[in-house]
């Protein structure tokens, strides 16, 4: 049981470890003047220039609000292997593996119940005790 626990709980991290190695995200920094007004990862940071009276022109907009992206990219470059990739030795060992594999185990015969579709008859009475006949 304990064995079986510490397997599933690795097989879990396992997975994890590899989705989590495999995602990409984005992370948006908003800075007005220098001040990190807001950060955001999966959605977009809020701006402090919106709020701003309308009356400041662009110019003194551009100079007091700054943006950041950062992109953390995950790997990309999975490789997948085919079985027509593998040289022929290595293409005979894995066939010939799966093969002695297979043959390891051999099937339960097909067992026949013959009396599968019978249904035993009504009991009216229990004949043992009526002609009191017991097996000693």
């Amino acid at each position: 049981m304990y064995q079986e626990n510490i397997h599933k709980t690795f097989s879990i991290a396992m997975a994890l470890l590899v989705l989590l190695s495999t995602i990409s995200f984005t992370m948006e920094k908003h800075f007005c003047g220098d001040v990190l007004i807001d950060t955001a990862i999966f959605s977009k940071a809020e701006s402090c220039c919106d709020l701003e009276i309308k009356a400041i022109t662009v110019a003194e907009k551009k100079s007091c609000c700054k943006e950041e992206m950062e992109v953390v990219k995950g790997q990309v470059n999975l490789k997948k292997v085919t079985f027509e990739d593998l040289n022929f030795d290595q293409q005979i060992f894995i066939s010939t593996l799966y093969y002695s594999y297979l043959n390891l185990f051999e099937g339960l015969p097909q067992q026949i119940i013959p009396h599968k579709d019978y249904s035993p008859p009504n009991l009216v009475t229990d004949i043992q005790v009526l002609d009191q006949v017991f097996i000693i």
